[in-house]
């Protein structure tokens, strides 16, 4: 497998960075934030708890404190409690029911089971070993992103990104056992979703594909374009409307990438956008362009909103999936990437990166409220 440059790979745990104009917010939303920890990622809010959880990677030198997972209290920000963590944590599924919280070691090749009202870290399950690349440097041979958690199936499911191809891996929640990983993914595999009423699962890659898996037999269904997105980087499913939701960021440097490796390759959308696709056809449903750099999205379907960060403009934007517009633009600089939901409220939680060059300050988490 060709190595993945240690830059880009971090650039797709946390997304790209460009500039772009913000709409102006409304007068009635709300936006509360604090300076929590270095080095922030994914976060999870636990209804039955009232707690919000997010991951601190620590950092990225020889000097960096320790991963942690921190527990926050929804409306002030404040740390409640944290945890160590064995490695650097990046990703992360709540299982509110089970009392669980599992983190995904994004450069590891890992995942931790976390007790949480012991605050304990359970286990942590390799799922790899490493590997000698084409550069000669040993090195895991799949990025791991998105964690996704299916509790009817008590199994978790985690795309591993490679540059070649692509795998999903597969997790037995009740054991924290590794089961036979999903392959045939193609390169790329980044965002994942589930429709658990048809039994089937979504990948989308940065090659421009999404595929279909089936829930039952764990295997690939089949892989159709993805409304033309050419890099459909995190996604949700809409139960509402049938369609796969994606990000097209619009990387400029992965734009480039794609221009050198892939034979008679050339970009014909800019991104920076969000997409609707039928999923069994890949046909294009709806698009509506956002800020630069989108990264995150959080289907709120109780209010019909969709969040997405768009970390180069340093905004949220708010659609209106109804009417498939965006409705609001939150500012939130400097680069606003992953996303937690209150389902009850409506609140949105979001973590707050700094540039790389600040990496061992200490970045935010804002909550907003429409």
């Amino acid at each position: 497998m060709t190595a993945m440059p240690r830059r880009m790979a971090l650039g797709l745990l946390a997304g790209g960075i460009s500039l772009a104009v913000m709409r102006p917010t409304q007068a009635a939303t709300k936006v509360a934030r604090a300076e929590v920890a270095p080095a922030l990622y994914e976060l999870a809010f636990s209804p039955s708890r009232n707690a919000l959880f997010v991951l601190s990677a620590g950092g990225f030198a020889a000097d960096a404190p320790a991963s942690r997972l921190l527990r926050l209290d929804p409306q002030s920000l404040a740390i409640q409690s944290e945890l160590e963590l064995p490695l650097r944590g990046f990703g992360i599924a709540l299982d509110d029911a089970a009392g669980r919280i599992y983190v995904g070691h994004g450069l590891d090749a890992a995942v931790s089971a976390v007790d949480i009202g012991g605050n304990r870290v359970l286990g942590t399950l390799r799922l790899a070993t490493k590997v000698k690349g084409e550069d000669g440097k040993e090195e895991y041979p799949y990025k791991l992103r998105e964690l996704l958690l299916d509790p009817a199936g008590e199994r978790l499911y985690l795309p591993g990104l490679g540059l070649k191809d692509s795998l999903v891996y597969v997790i037995g929640t009740k054991d924290l056992v590794a089961e036979k990983p999903i392959t045939g993914i193609g390169p790329g595999a980044t965002g994942i979703a589930l429709d658990a009423a048809k039994d089937r699962l979504f990948v989308s890659t940065l090659a421009g594909q999404l595929c279909t898996i089936d829930r039952k037999t764990q295997e690939l269904r089949h892989a159709v374009e993805a409304g033309g997105a050419e890099q459909p980087l995190n996604i949700a499913y809409d139960a509402a409307s049938g369609a796969v939701l994606a990000v097209d960021q619009g990387m400029e440097s992965l734009t480039r990438y794609k221009e050198k490796m892939i034979p008679g390759f050339k970009s014909k959308n800019p991104g920076n956008r969000v997409v609707a696709v039928e999923p069994e056809s890949g046909k294009l449903l709806w698009e509506t362009p956002v800020g630069e750099g989108p990264v995150a999205l959080r289907l709120d379907a109780e209010h019909k909103r969709l969040f997405v960060t768009n970390r180069g403009s340093g905004s949220v934007s708010v659609l209106d999936t109804g009417r498939h517009s965006v409705a609001e633009t939150v500012p939130l600089p400097p680069h606003p990437n992953s996303l937690a939901l209150d389902e009850k409220t409506g609140a949105v939680f979001v973590s707050v990166k700094i540039p790389f060059e600040k990496i061992k300050e200490k970045e935010s988490v804002a909550r907003i409220t429409l």
